[in-house]
């Protein structure tokens, strides 16, 4: 069997160049462009497949100008990302609870060949885009197993500017 699998990789490997006077002067290329039929079967790439992850994280940081949404594995490998802008909202309508609602649905359809059940959800942020999204998850058939809010704040902030003097 191995003798015969040899023999068709060796007739496959021969060359098809057909050479005329023509193609001689533009470097000596095939009409075929360069490359053999097996050539050009060779080069294909091969179907990636995609890691199953039934658990993860959704990170939302919903701004005022915009939202943002990634969703990991549980090492924080990101699987998919999304903004409002990237789907295509300009301005302050990036801001809005149905931009959110449209970038998860765009998250969501990347993410299905993962097979994404349930996910822990921290939310960054005090814009509109926060609610919707919540939404929007529970509403695609996402699992949200908890929800935490990891807004920054600050413990007695900076240093207030000086009295002025009039």
């Amino acid at each position: 069997m191995k003798q015969q699998e040899i023999t068709e990789t060796q007739v496959d490997e021969q060359p098809e160049k057909v050479v005329d006077s023509s193609s001689a002067e533009k470097g000596g290329e095939s009409e075929t462009g360069g490359k053999s039929k097996s050539a050009k079967a060779r080069s294909k790439k091969k179907s990636k497949v995609k890691k199953q992850v039934s658990h993860g994280k959704v990170y939302i940081q919903a701004t005022y100008n915009n939202t943002i949404i990634s969703i990991t594995d549980l090492n924080g490998n990101v699987l998919a990302w999304g903004s409002a802008g990237s789907v295509g909202f300009k301005g302050p309508k990036k801001a809005t609870p149905y931009a959110a609602t449209v970038v998860v649905k765009k998250i969501s359809e990347k993410v299905e060949p993962y097979g994404l059940r349930e996910a822990n959800m921290f939310i960054s942020g005090v814009g509109s885009g926060r609610e919707g999204a919540i939404r929007a998850f529970n509403a695609q058939g996402i699992n949200i197993l908890t929800i935490k809010d990891v807004t920054p704040i600050p413990h007695n902030g900076c240093r207030p500017p000086r009295p002025r003097r009039v």
